[in-house]
């Protein structure tokens, strides 16, 4: 039963369902227009959906130290002394964080892989 308080109207309602059906079959935007999809969170941003954002904290489980060394320093950084990964981390303009926690691991240290690497980190 229509009661009449419908904000918009039948014609516009339907049009706005034709609107939609691209980007709910499709999983994202299907504008031509970028200005009017929403701009996607920068790599730099905050992960406030974990709790209280603390400035300059370090990621906190073994998944997300591993992947921020892995995604900055790829395979082809490993094997490395540590202060190789410095320089590395330095010239790919890694956050500051990441690299403070690399200095702070033993100068004779040396890492096969990213796992390594962030076992020694968490440890440290």
């Amino acid at each position: 039963m229509q009661r009449g308080s419908d904000r918009l109207n039948v014609h516009r309602d339907d049009e706005m369902k034709h609107e939609l059906q691209g980007l709910l079959r499709s999983g994202h935007p299907t504008r031509a227009e970028e200005w009017y999809d929403p701009e996607p969170s920068a790599d730099d941003d905050p992960e406030i959906w974990g709790g209280p954002v603390v400035p300059g904290g370090a990621p906190r489980s073994m998944a997300d130290v591993r992947y921020a060394f892995a995604r900055i320093l790829g395979r082809t950084a490993f094997p490395a002394r540590r202060d190789d990964l410095i320089e590395n981390l330095r010239r790919r303009h890694a956050p500051d964080a990441l690299v403070e926690t690399v200095e702070r691991l033993p100068r004779s240290a040396r890492f096969a892989n990213a796992h390594e690497l962030a076992e020694a980190v968490l440890e440290a």
